[in-house]
């Protein structure tokens, strides 16, 4: 049986008016052709549905025992209509996204906001998490996608690069390192490090940069704000991704960049392959695609609180001139 929604509609105007015109113009249908579709219908269920004459139109018993139900199935579907308008109108939905800890605290709630303004019917959901994780996240269909740093090596996974974070060194500014020019990685290792886990993207990186190397560990710490303290307490030194150095601005802290061959983190915006975002998602992922440009700058003015003196230089510049404004305060 094949009844459309425009069947629906006829009828429920001609039990609403129980006027042949008045229906007619409802559904914007001349006459003669509002009263082949109502003839239709009648003929599709085998049943007479109104009764006419000259002067009125009434149900029959059989066209009222089909009014309920024609009144459900154009609600259910009037409602199923809107609600997919909606979703891709973007005015409700819902994304999850995994990220690293670092770019989850610095960089993603400046988007998460800007995406939020545009989109406030849209319910967001953020794991912050190491970057295996963020994959296994994407993989296991958890998420729509993830910000890690490394691509999955798997054929179902493609990954764009964000951005490139290179790494900076945080001591004391009454450490030896404060002063010097430049930094090796022989420098560094002649000191005591704050690490994070061993499972961190950091310190993955940290050992791969300094191998054959090791450096020595003071401390082995989950927590960047726990590193940040115990480095401000002359505990030790450490060395950390630039999307990390929001931790570091503290008293007594200096940050210098560092130009150490194989010591940068790429990250990535991680989906499954051949799997279709939801509008929502795909809202979010033009948006954080959109905004990875301007990470950089984000961190400029992040560093230097000064947002017309900074705009133009690197944000390895702005790190040294704020390690040079707290060197000139602790004097």
């Amino acid at each position: 049986m094949n009844i459309s929604t425009r069947d629906l509609e006829a009828f429920l105007a001609l039990a609403d008016t129980r006027s042949f015109t008045r229906a007619a113009a409802r559904c914007h249908l001349s006459q003669s052709a509002f009263s082949t579709r109502i003839a239709s219908l009648e003929h599709l269920l085998g049943a007479k549905l109104f009764d006419r004459t000259t002067r009125s139109v009434e149900l029959t018993q059989a066209g009222e025992l089909f009014l309920e139900s024609a009144r459900r199935l154009h609600g259910e579907f009037a409602e199923a209509v809107a609600d997919f308008r909606d979703h891709t109108n973007r005015r409700k939905g819902r994304v999850a996204v995994a990220a690293l800890p670092s770019t989850a605290a610095a960089w993603l709630p400046e988007v998460f906001a800007k995406f939020r303004a545009q989109y406030p019917g849209i319910t967001l959901t953020l794991y912050d998490t190491l970057s295996d994780n963020c994959l296994a996240l994407v993989r296991n269909g958890q998420v729509d996608f993830a910000i890690a740093s490394r691509p999955s090596a798997g054929e179902d996974m493609q990954a764009h690069l964000l951005s490139e974070d290179r790494f900076c060194l945080v001591c004391s500014a009454d450490h030896p390192l404060a002063s010097k020019p430049s930094v090796k990685v022989k420098d560094l290792i002649g000191y005591g490090f704050i690490h994070l886990t061993r499972d961190s993207s950091v310190r993955q990186h940290l050992e791969k940069a300094f191998h054959p190397m090791q450096a020595p560990t003071v401390l082995q710490l989950e927590h960047l704000a726990t590193v940040a303290g115990m480095v401000q307490a002359g505990l030790g030194i450490t060395v950390v991704p630039e999307l990390t150095l929001f931790h570091f601005m503290r008293p007594g802290l200096v940050i210098r960049p560092l130009k150490i061959p194989g010591l940068s983190r790429s990250l990535y915006v991680v989906r499954r392959k051949g799997k279709s975002l939801s509008f929502a998602a795909a809202a979010l992922y033009d948006c954080v695609m959109a905004e990875r440009g301007r990470i950089h700058e984000f961190l400029r003015l992040q560093l230097a609180g000064e947002p017309v003196r900074t705009r133009g230089r690197s944000t390895s510049e702005a790190a040294a001139a704020m390690s040079a404004a707290t060197r000139r305060r602790a004097a």
